[in-house]
């Protein structure tokens, strides 16, 4: 069978090599073709498009580069036209996905959605969308069944992607580790900026400005696998280390983590690493993200999925020096660390077991 696979971000890079081993393994003659990146690329089949060239953050920075967006949307859909897929398999990233969705299910192609939008937050009106133009729905978050099945969508919850990709994890020690990348003798406070260029160069500043308070600990960086290592080096110093391409490692061999909003942030309560959890974006894209978001109380995905704050978000001006400083205190050492440490425990229960790529891939099969 011929699959199309669209993938637009790092998080998705990583669902989506998990589900073309899946599929592959189920389908051992299967032809791939997909928009990716690295972690895909090794599973085999076809790379159209790096998902480092369609990434932008931000309202704003989406307007600046809507030539850009809007001419790899038609090169999709050219590419989709000329190879001609049995299915479309879509990976969360909607502005893009959803158009596509229309365009191939017009042609006659099955359409299934792996990791559903954010609809629940925002933009909920995109669910009219996805009745008329996907054929099937399998959702990672428990609450998500429930508010498809409000909008009267069937969906499929397979679990999160994520519990496999960090059970498959070999073991490592904070010695070796600490060795192979030339660090210290000092416990780790991992740092992890984003993926994004604009993104990391913002987050970085102020996660860095902490350092004076933290003289016993040193500070690595987590290299986005999309931005190369020259990049980083502006920011190395004595006790400022990067890492590239392990950042799982990483967080294993942390104390605790600054993260950026985004999937980082599970990933980090999985690994059981107390975060604080940062964002700050452009003035312009916040204040409209402000008007569009309802009903949503968090940011991260953590204290999304169990409904209370489990782990501190600091957002825009809230994103601090002293701020920083005083909630990373918190989760070093004492009571709130250990209450994080209780807490995701629960978190992984929620989430349900691994088998998350296996399941999505047997309902791809069976469409």
């Amino acid at each position: 069978m011929k699959y199309y696979i669209i993938a637009g971000e790092a998080s998705g890079d990583l669902h989506g090599s998990n589900l073309m081993k899946a599929l592959l393994q189920k389908d051992p003659q299967a032809d791939i073709r997909f928009w990716g990146g690295d972690l895909m690329k090794a599973q085999g089949g076809t790379l159209v498009k790096h998902y480092r060239d369609l990434a932008f953050m931000g309202f704003l920075e989406v307007a600046m580069n809507l030539r850009t967006i809007l001419n790899n949307i038609k090169f999709c859909k050219e590419d989709i036209k000329k190879n001609k897929p049995d299915i479309l398999i879509l990976i969360d990233y909607p502005g893009f996905n959803l158009r596509i969705a229309r365009f191939a299910k017009e042609l006659g192609i099955k359409v299934v959605y792996y990791i559903s939008p954010q609809l629940w937050a925002w933009k909920e009106s995109r669910v009219e969308t996805i009745k008329k133009y996907v054929d099937e729905m399998m959702v990672i978050l428990p609450f998500e069944e429930d508010f498809y099945k409000k909008h009267g969508v069937h969906s499929h919850f397979v679990g999160h992607p994520l519990l496999d990709a960090i059970s498959s994890l070999k073991d490592i020690s904070t010695e070796e580790f600490k060795k192979e990348n030339g660090l210290n003798e000092k416990e780790i406070i991992a740092l992890l900026p984003g993926s994004r260029k604009q993104e990391v160069e913002k987050m970085l500043e102020i996660m860095l400005s902490v350092r004076p308070h933290f003289k016993k600990y040193q500070f690595v960086i987590a290299g986005a696998p999309s931005l190369p290592k020259e990049f980083y080096q502006k920011y190395v110093d004595d006790n400022v280390h990067f890492v590239s391409n392990r950042t799982y490692d990483l967080l294993r061999c942390s104390k605790a983590a600054l993260v950026t909003s985004g999937t980082a942030t599970l990933e980090t309560a999985l690994l059981n690493i107390p975060e604080v959890v940062c964002y700050r974006g452009s003035k312009i894209s916040y204040a409209i993200a402000k008007r569009l978001v309802k009903n949503i109380k968090y940011i991260s995905l953590v204290n999304l999925i169990m409904d209370r704050e489990v782990v501190k978000e600091l957002i825009q001006n809230e994103l601090n020096s002293k701020n920083l400083v005083e909630e990373l205190n918190k989760i070093i050492d004492g009571g709130k660390r250990n209450q994080i440490l209780d807490d995701y425990s629960l978190l992984r229960e929620k989430l349900g077991g691994k088998g998350a790529s296996e399941k999505a891939a047997e309902v791809i099969l069976n469409v």
